[in-house]
């Protein structure tokens, strides 16, 4: 197999990766969401946790674009 092949393959596969932080940060706020409106008094205390989710699970997908971009244009 071709280096350039097999760096190309391997950037879709890390890409997958982007589509899993989409899918985390899906259930993370609807989850928020669905806990808000059951209970509006706690909400506020939730957020602090929302934004920290919300900020690693965008991190891990940030890394893998990272990676994907680096199989793709480094030889």
């Amino acid at each position: 197999m071709d280096a350039t092949a097999a760096a190309a393959i391997g950037a879709g596969i890390a890409c997958i990766g982007m589509g899993g932080a989409g899918i985390g940060l899906g259930n993370i706020f609807g989850s928020y969401l669905s806990g808000a409106l059951r209970n509006p008094s706690a909400a506020d205390g939730q957020f602090g946790r929302l934004i920290f989710g919300f900020a690693v699970t965008e991190a891990l997908g940030i890394f893998s674009l990272l990676i994907a971009l680096l199989l793709v244009f480094t030889k």
